[in-house]
């Protein structure tokens, strides 16, 4: 007789983490070399990750006493929140940056040093100082290397890694009372079977959700996750209206999105309409024209021209465009020296190159792409997740996933990176104080298995295809960076409609990624809607032409 799918389980462990960028192999460093038993699992690779994607770098405060340098770093944190922040957070966490930096040092992240040996500071939008530490223009890619390298020279040692294993869902320790808290999960196998991972604590570092709208900067594995898994099981989750559109995704047709890193902006770029380039050109350009800052169509929307946050320069971005009718803005380089850009940028220099444009000589096309969710499942100072206000018992949340209070209504460029290695730290910490004072959860032994009904196979993809497309679609159209009271009813509207298509096909056949990954992808866009409804002013990344 055929093993039931309810029967199915894995050996429990200590700590369940869900995904693999810079907060969930941080962690799972940190608890494993505690002592704790910790399994990582990642619905791809390893590295698959949008920490891998990240160009800029991790800001921060290196002189831990220079108190006016980190008060600018506040300061320019809180600016860029929109007086959503949470003051108390920001300063903790920007006072904590340089001993995480130095933990990721000590993992063995490079960083690019100066002339002089110390570290290679840029700047990028929305800072008053150069504070970025970063890895040429590949610096979520060097953490990834480095953490990577870690987690697995700790395989050996017994830290499980299940590569290409899809979360289904949080499995409650009382299904009736969510206010229990967590004690493992259900996964689903490269085989296609469903396993049962019980565990003392979960920890959510599985991302964000890029892939509600149909231009994204991040990888297809941002399908919103976490966020999904934590709602069903009853934790908060907060700020879903604020979706971060970056202003400078290449413009290309392509199935592999790319950045144009913010940094370029802080290395000199400028950004100019296409009629405002050529009129600069035909005027002589660099060479007596003078500086193309002048000639930008930012200098109208900000004193701070293309160096402004990513709020104001990609909605000024996308009102130009509408106006002019283009497809793209440009993002010009030929005043700048073409040899020191290369060198500084290889990774975009060589990604354009592909496409014939030689960076420096001749401009880049742009245009915003969803980035980053600032919203996310609500924590507390330690990354615990909450339920109604209190600890959700055995439920952290740590990266893009988590709502902090740091990014407030819109999110400083690099300080994500940091904000991940900061609450990895805290959440870790608290996990392995648990353990030593034996306070963690115990294991459920007769946690609650997979559904174990029969189900049939999902005999047509087409439908999930055409649902993804719509929804995506629907909220490129209707929630994207500019929003209206017309616009947010009808998908509201729409979104009820794919899931009255999709939920009856989850519950009458086997699991498969594309519809674990749709069906969160839905409760994420339902979020997000009902949360842009509901915010009745314009702040940061949240604007609505009807609250004008």
């Amino acid at each position: 007789m055929a093993e039931d799918d309810s029967n199915r389980s894995l050996p429990p462990v200590d700590v369940a983490v869900i995904g693999s960028g810079i907060a969930g192999l941080f962690l799972a460093l940190r608890c494993f070399r505690a002592g704790l038993s910790v399994a990582i699992v990642t619905k791809k690779s390893l590295s698959t990750s949008s920490t891998n994607w990240a160009q800029g770098g991790i800001a921060g405060v290196l002189e831990v006493d220079n108190e006016e340098a980190l008060e600018a770093h506040v300061r320019d944190t809180l600016a860029s929140g929109g007086g959503l922040c949470d003051e108390g957070v920001v300063r903790s966490v920007v006072t904590e940056a340089a001993m995480r930096i130095r933990d990721l040092v000590e993992h063995g992240v490079q960083f690019d040093l100066s002339a002089d040996g110390l570290y290679d500071l840029t700047r990028e939008g929305g800072h008053s100082e150069s504070r970025i530490l970063h890895s040429r223009d590949r610096t979520g890619a060097e953490i990834e290397r480095a953490l990577t390298r870690g987690v697995a020279g700790e395989y050996e040692s017994g830290l499980r890694i299940l590569e290409n294993w899809m979360v289904l869902d949080l499995v409650r320790r009382d299904l009736s009372e969510p206010s229990a808290g967590v004690a493992g999960l259900w996964c689903l196998a490269p085989d296609g079977k469903v396993y049962t991972l019980a565990s003392r604590c979960v920890v959510l570092a599985s991302g964000g959700a890029g892939m509600l709208h149909l231009a994204t900067t991040n990888p297809p594995v941002s399908t919103g996750d976490g966020v999904a898994m934590a709602h069903r099981v009853g934790a908060d989750v907060s700020d879903m209206e604020f979706i971060q559109f970056h202003p400078t995704a290449l413009a290309v047709d392509s199935e592999n999105p790319f950045l144009i890193t913010e940094a370029m902006r802080g290395h000199g770029a400028i950004l100019m309409t296409r009629s405002e380039h050529e009129s600069w050109r035909a005027a002589g350009g660099f060479s007596e024209a003078g500086s193309p800052a002048a000639s930008s169509y930012m200098q109208r929307y900000s004193e701070k021209g293309s160096l402004d946050t990513r709020d104001v320069v990609a909605r000024a971005t996308d009102r130009e465009l509408k106006n002019s009718g283009d497809s793209h803005v440009l993002l010009v380089t030929e005043h700048l020296d073409a040899a020191a850009l290369r060198d500084e940028f290889p990774t975009i220099a060589s990604r354009v190159a592909e496409l014939g444009i030689d960076l420096g000589p001749d401009p880049i096309p742009v245009r915003p792409a969803a980035h980053y969710l600032v919203g996310g499942v609500t924590v507390d100072e330690k990354g615990r997740a909450l339920h109604e206000g209190h600890i959700l018992p055995g439920l952290y949340a740590i990266g893009e996933v988590a709502q902090t209070g740091l990014h407030g209504a819109n999110r400083l460029a690099s300080n994500s990176l940091l904000e991940a290695v900061v609450y990895s730290e805290r959440a870790a910490g608290d996990i392995v104080r648990l353990a030593e004072s034996e306070l963690l959860p115990d294991i459920v032994e007769d946690i609650t298995r997979w559904r174990g009904e029969d189900l049939d196979e999902l005999a047509e993809h087409g439908a999930l295809r055409s649902d993804l497309l719509a929804l995506r679609s629907m909220m490129t159209n209707d929630v994207g960076l500019v929003k209206s009271d017309v616009r947010l009813e009808r998908a509201s509207r729409r979104i009820a409609q794919i899931r009255s298509e999709v939920v009856p096909i989850w519950h009458a056949t086997k699991p498969t990624q594309d519809m674990v990954e749709l069906r969160n992808l839905i409760i994420c866009a339902e979020l997000v809607i009902e949360a842009s409804i509901a915010r009745r002013e314009n702040v940061g990344l949240h604007y609505n032409i009807d609250c004008e």
